[in-house]
C-alpha cells in the first residue's frame, strides 16, 4: 500500500537578497548561477539549510517547471490533438504532480503507487496512462475500472485483458506497446528498443506482425499503438525512427482492416537532457523537427497523440544543496566528505561515466566560492568506498562548513531516495522568484525524521 502523501504548505515569503548585487534585477535577467545563488542564501537565512537540522535538501525551480512545460506545450503544432503526461516516475511527489496537472499535463505512471500518487494529485482518470512491463491482474483491473488508459505489454497481459473486459465494460483507451526494434543509444540501461528489450511486443520478430494484426482485427476496443525507444544517451533521429516505424504499422493495421480503428499513438517520452552545462539542448521543437521527418503521418490529424517526458521537463529545473562535514586528504588528493552520496545520486555513484553531474561550491552563507580550483573528490556519507560524486573535480577548495549543490537533479535523484544506511529522505522544497529578488519557498516533501524510519518496527 501507499504511504500518506505530505500536504504542501503555504508559500512563505523571504526578503530580498541585498548582499547579492543582482537582487535589484528583474528575476527574468538573472543567469541560471546567480537564481541558484539567490535560493541557496535565502534557504540558509530560513533554515531550509542548516548545519544541525537540515544537512541536505533539494529544491525544484517552480518557475523553471511552467516555462518547460510551456516549451513542451508550443512545440507541438496547436491541429494535432496531443495530451502531455508526465512520466511520475521522474518526480512522484503529489504537490509536483499536483502543479504539473494545474498547468495542463496528464501523467503516465508505471506502478499501483504512481497510480495512487496522480489520483491523489486531483488527475482525472482519461488523463492517466499505466504502463508497465507486469502489471498485475489486481492493477489492471483496477485501471480498466477506473477509465484509466493502458498499454499493454505482452501476449500474456493481453489475455488478462481479455478475461476483464469478458466480466465488465471500461471507459479506457487501450493499446499495445510495440518495440520497433530500432537499437540502442550510448546508456544500454536507458535503451528500450533494442532487439532483445523487455519492454513490448517485438514487430520484427517472426509472425508478430501478422498476430497482432489478428489481435486487432478480433479486438475492435484495440485502438492504440505505444511506442518508446529509450531516454538518456538516445539520439533524437534513433528516438524518432522508433516513433515513425509505429506509425507506419499503425497505418499498415488501418489499411488492412479496411477502417481507422488505431485512433491514436502514445510515443513515449525520453528527451535527453544536457548535463554539461546551463544550455536546455535539444529542445522539444528540435524533437518535433525530427518527429515530421521520420514520422510526417503523425501530423495528418489522423491520429491522437500522447508523450510521455519525465527528466526533460524537470532535471534542469532543480538542484541538491548538500553540507561539506570533512575536508581531508589522502595520497595527496583533496576529499570533500558531504551529506549527499548514493541516497540521493545513486545514478552517478554507481554509473559516473554515464551520469556525470555538475558541482559547484559555496560558502557557508550559500554564496559561491570563486577563486583558484585545485582538484578535489566530493563524497558522500554512504559507507562504502565508492560512494563518490565527482573525483579530482576542479573546484574552490571545500572546506569544512561549506555547501556544494547538485545542479540538474530535479528529476529522479533525491525524489527517488536510495534508503542505503537507513539514511532519511531529505526535505525536496519548490521555490519561485520574484522580481524584487525576493525567494518564496513551498515545502514539497518533508525531510523523514529517524523517528519516522523507526515506526515500521514498533
Amino acid at each position: 500500500m501507499t504511504s500518506p502523501q505530505p500536504t504542501p504548505t503555504h508559500p512563505t515569503p523571504t526578503h530580498p537578497t541585498a548582499a547579492l548585487s543582482t537582487a535589484a534585477r528583474s528575476a527574468a535577467t538573472l543567469s541560471a548561477a546567480e537564481r541558484r545563488e539567490l535560493v541557496l542564501r535565502a534557504a540558509v537565512r530560513e533554515g531550509l539549510l542548516d548545519r544541525d537540522d537540515a544537512l541536505l535538501a533539494a529544491f525544484v525551480d517552480l518557475d523553471g517547471v511552467a516555462a518547460s512545460v510551456t516549451a513542451l506545450h508550443r512545440a507541438f503544432p496547436a491541429e494535432v490533438d496531443v495530451l502531455h503526461a508526465f512520466a511520475a516516475k521522474a518526480n512522484c511527489l503529489v504537490p509536483v504532480l499536483a502543479r504539473l496537472r494545474e498547468l495542463g499535463m496528464g501523467c503516465e505512471v508505471a506502478s499501483p503507487g504512481e497510480l495512487a500518487q496522480a489520483l491523489a494529485a486531483g488527475f482525472e482518470a482519461d488523463r492517466i496512462v499505466l504502463d508497465s512491463p507486469a502489471k498485475t491482474r489486481r492493477e489492471l483491473a483496477q485501471a480498466l475500472e477506473l477509465g484509466v488508459a493502458v498499454n499493454i505489454d505482452n501476449w500474456q497481459e493481453l489475455d488478462r485483458v481479455d478475461e476483464l473486459l469478458r466480466a465488465g465494460e471500461s471507459r479506457s483507451r487501450i493499446g499495445v506497446r510495440v518495440n520497433p526494434q530500432v537499437g540502442a543509444g550510448t546508456i544500454g540501461a536507458m535503451s528500450t528498443a533494442t532487439a532483445t528489450s523487455k519492454f513490448g511486443i517485438p514487430l520484427a520478430d517472426d509472425g508478430n506482425a501478422e498476430r497482432l494484426l489478428a489481435a486487432f482485427r478480433e479486438r475492435p476496443w484495440l485502438t492504440w499503438i505505444h511506442v518508446h525507444v529509450g531516454s538518456q544517451g538516445c539520439p533524437l533521429d534513433l528516438m524518432a525512427e522508433g516513433v515513425g516505424q509505429a506509425v507506419a504499422f499503425a497505418e499498415k493495421l488501418n489499411g488492412e482492416l479496411g477502417r481507422r480503428q488505431v485512433v491514436g499513438i502514445d510515443i513515449g517520452g525520453g528527451l535527453p537532457v544536457n548535463f554539461a552545462d546551463e544550455r536546455t539542448d535539444p529542445t522539444f521543437s528540435a524533437y518535433v523537427e525530427r518527429l515530421r521527418a521520420h514520422a510526417p503521418a503523425l501530423f495528418g490529424g489522423d491520429y491522437r497523440v500522447v508523450t510521455e517526458f519525465g527528466r526533460s521537463l524537470l532535471a534542469k529545473n532543480g538542484f541538491t544543496a548538500a553540507y561539506v562535514e570533512y575536508a581531508k586528504e589522502s595520497g595527496g588528493r583533496r576529499i570533500a566528505v558531504t551529506h549527499a552520496g548514493a541516497q540521493v545520486a545513486t545514478r552517478t555513484v554507481f554509473m559516473p561515466d554515464s551520469w556525470p553531474l555538475r558541482i559547484t561550491a559555496h560558502h557557508p552563507s550559500g554564496a559561491a566560492k570563486d577563486g583558484p580550483t585545485v582538484p578535489q573528490d566530493v563524497a558522500g556519507p554512504c559507507c562504502f568506498a565508492g560512494d563518490l560524486l565527482a573525483k579530482a573535480r576542479p573546484l574552490p577548495p571545500l572546506e569544512s562548513g561549506d555547501l556544494v549543490a547538485l545542479l540538474d537533479t530535479g528529476s529522479y535523484y533525491a525524489t527517488t531516495h536510495f534508503s542505503y544506511n537507513s539514511l532519511p529522505e531529505p526535505a525536496v522544497h519548490g521555490f519561485t522568484v520574484a522580481d524584487d529578488g525576493g525567494v518564496r519557498f513551498e515545502l514539497l516533501r518533508p525531510a523523514q525524521s529517524i523517528d519516522q524510519l523507526l515506526r515500521p518496527v514498533r
